[in-house]
């Protein structure tokens, strides 16, 4: 097979999997660190290389978790409050292996748009090096991630864009 099949195929079989779907299989550290390099060779105008990954395992990803659920009961108005989406926040992320926050940094050098499409590709190369390794992923966009600036030490010019879900199949 040459490689323009084989990109083909990638990108066929590229799909968003979601945590209920993951096995508890650990993702390697090897792996894990290809999927993370991957990301690094994403276009990005003048090489501001706008993305920045924090990878939440283990005990960090556990206090990831239930920080999430805080801030869902805390934000969320008593009568909208779901009982089922405040334990599936907490589902999600414990039976996912590794969750990686999507934060993009605006450099001041272009347009933010061009930031935003940047870290995006970035997150495209994970998808298919995901799919490439087997490894079920997606990529959520919750409101609630706002509300991670401290934790995830945001800076004035970051913004979350999300988290990337990865577990194996």
């Amino acid at each position: 097979m040459n490689n323009a099949s084989i990109l083909k195929e990638i990108i066929e079989q590229r799909r968003s999997i979601f945590p209920k779907d993951y096995t508890d299989t650990e993702i390697s550290q090897e792996v894990l660190e290809g999927i993370l390099n991957a990301a690094t060779f994403a276009p990005n105008h003048k090489r501001t290389k706008p993305w920045r990954f924090k990878i939440f395992k283990g005990e960090e990803k556990a206090q990831l978790a239930s920080e999430m659920q805080a801030i869902y009961k805390t934000v969320t108005p008593e009568q909208l409050f779901l009982e089922k989406k405040y334990n599936d926040i907490g589902f999600k992320i414990n039976k996912a292996d590794a969750v990686v926050s999507i934060v993009v940094n605006f450099s001041g050098m272009v347009p933010e748009w061009e930031e935003i499409a940047a870290t995006s590709m970035a997150v495209q190369n994970m998808y298919l090096t995901c799919t490439a390794n087997n490894i079920g992923c997606y990529w959520s966009s919750p409101k609630i991630v706002e509300e991670l600036k401290n934790s995830l030490t945001i800076e004035e010019n970051q913004k979350c864009l999300g988290l990337f879900y990865m577990g194996t199949i």
